[in-house]
C-alpha cells in the first residue's frame, strides 16, 4: 500500500514504542502507558479507515485518528516540559505534522 498518512502513522507508531521503551526504563510507567495506548491508536484508526463503509465512516475514523493524535501531543508535551523526562521534540514534530495532514484529509473529505 502506497499511501502517505498510512506510512508516516506506522513509522510513528514505531517511534512511539522505541520512546516509551526509554520512558520505562527511566520508571515513567504512566505516562509511557498512556503514550502508547495514543500514540499508537492514530496508525491503526488511519489504517480502519481505509477500509470504511461509506465516507462518513471514512471521516469518523479519521476524526478519531485526529483526536488521538492531539492526544498524543498533549503527552509528549509533558515529557517535554516535565523534569527528569526525556526530549521529546523530534516527536512533537512528526505530531504536528501528522495532525496537520489529518485535519487536511478531514476538511477535503467533507468538503467534497
Amino acid at each position: 500500500m502506497n499511501n502517505p498518512i498510512v506510512d508516516k502513522t506506522f513509522q510513528f507508531s514505531l517511534d512511539v514504542i522505541t520512546f516509551c521503551e526509554i520512558l520505562e526504563g527511566s520508571k515513567k510507567f504512566v505516562v509511557a502507558n498512556q503514550l502508547l495506548k495514543s500514540g499508537t491508536s492514530i496508525g491503526a484508526n488511519v489504517v480502519e479507515a481505509q477500509n470504511a463503509e461509506s465516507k462518513a465512516d471514512f471521516i469518523h475514523k479519521m476524526k478519531i485518528a485526529a483526536k488521538e493524535a492531539n492526544e498524543t501531543n498533549y503527552w509528549l508535551r509533558i515529557c517535554k516540559f516535565a523534569p527528569s523526562y526525556p526530549e521529546s521534540d523530534k516527536l512533537l514534530e512528526l505530531i504536528n505534522e501528522i495532525g496537520k495532514i489529518l485535519t487536511k484529509i478531514i476538511a477535503t473529505s467533507k468538503s467534497k
